[in-house]
């Protein structure tokens, strides 16, 4: 992110569409390989440079609820793979899902850098001109900008670019925002959403009876999107942890009776007996997915932007970020194997079990960051860096 946060969202857009491009037109395994690995990198640079830009043009009252956009916006975009998959085969819906991309750059042509950023690089005209634009051209920013440039100015006088890089991974401010972003993102992606979006139809036929899988996943869908509309309104309200509490509770009772349910309907289709309601494992479905998306699902991705100071920001947010994906890329490859060796109820368990500990790990390590303000925005800021570094 030193190129700028705009810059690398214009720069990746293009060869973003192209890696669906060449996914709808692929004709051998290993070009899919190929495709499907850069669209994943390429798909996680943008979600983490979103939330950063995001948390840095944002005033705290109401960073919670733009973040949260981001996600009800990503859901939409889910449930129109969704919808538009049952109808379409991959190579057709590979070119739906390039249009976005070409639509991310039209869109962030017409937007400025932030004004961090710029002022970091002492592009001091851009940067007040970029306030001004975000802000209104009625807003007075002359001492939003004056104490942005200051803590900026700060920030470099105490920057660690001299020390050992083991020394700056280790530094207080960086290891602590580090060690609650990734302990958030485990459990966030250990936590069986994955189970629910990648393997929805698969899951969902082995469940229901009479619902087809296909409308399953689609009602899952639009309940994130939903799920998320109502975390937007709420995160800025009653706070982050709140709602992770909550989030970590609904989830874990709807892991343990979803996976309680296919042990009862495993036992009585080898007894031959009368097999129960779809209802149940329905509402299973519809607690767990509003539970995810109303809390750790957001929050754990709007904390990457609010936790990191100043100077460890771009640092801080790659390795965050890189991590989550690495625990998705386990967490879908593993659920196959969980299941071959626990069964789909154990799996399910399993799931709820770690809900169970990542519920702990809120108790205990995550903190509230409700009206807070980012680093460079707070006029106490130096005074911080002097007493943590």
């Amino acid at each position: 992110m030193k190129m700028g946060r705009r810059k690398v969202l214009l720069f990746i857009s293009l060869p973003f569409g192209m890696s669906w491009l060449m996914t709808a037109f692929a004709d051998s395994v290993m070009l899919l390989y190929v495709t499907s690995l850069t669209a994943g990198f390429l798909t996680a640079i943008v979600t983490m440079v979103t939330q950063v830009y995001i948390s840095e043009i944002t005033l705290p009252e109401v960073r919670g609820r733009l973040s949260s956009l981001s996600k009800i916006l990503n859901q939409i975009g889910i449930l129109i793979s969704f919808s538009v998959g049952a109808y379409l085969n991959w190579q057709k819906l590979a070119l739906v899902v390039a249009i976005a991309p070409t639509l991310l750059f039209i869109a962030v042509i017409k937007l400025p850098e932030t004004p961090s950023f710029l002022l970091l690089k002492g592009k001091d005209e851009e940067a007040a001109e970029s306030l001004q634009w975000l802000r209104g051209p009625d807003t007075d920013t002359r001492q939003e900008l004056a104490t942005i440039r200051t803590n900026i100015l700060a920030s470099k006088q105490f920057s660690d670019t001299d020390r050992h890089p083991i020394k700056v991974l280790l530094s207080k401010r960086l290891m602590g925002p580090v060690l609650i972003t990734c302990g958030l993102m485990l459990f966030q992606r250990f936590s069986g959403a994955h189970a629910f979006n990648f393997y929805a139809v698969s899951t969902f036929a082995k469940a229901f009876g009479s619902v087809s899988p296909h409308i399953g996943a689609i009602v899952m869908s639009t309940l994130q999107m939903f799920a998320s509309c109502l975390s937007g309104l709420l995160i800025d309200k009653i706070g982050r942890l709140p709602l992770l509490l909550c989030s970590g509770v609904m989830m874990s009772l709807a892991l343990a009776g979803f996976g309680s349910y296919i042990y009862y309907l495993n036992l009585v289709k080898m007894n031959h007996g009368v097999v129960p309601g779809d209802w149940i494992p329905m509402l299973c479905v519809v607690v767990f997915t509003v539970a995810f998306s109303l809390g750790i699902s957001p929050i754990s991705w709007l904390l990457i932007g609010e936790l990191f100071p100043l100077e460890y920001r771009s640092l801080g947010s790659s390795l965050a970020t890189t991590f989550s994906y690495l625990c998705a890329f386990i967490g879908v490859k593993t659920f196959v194997d969980f299941q071959e060796a626990l069964g789909l109820d154990g799996t399910f368990w399993l799931y709820s079990a770690i809900s169970i500990l990542g519920l702990c790990f809120v108790v205990v390590c995550v903190p509230e960051t409700k009206g807070r303000k980012m680093d460079e925005m707070d006029p106490k800021y130096i005074e911080s860096l002097c007493i943590n570094r």
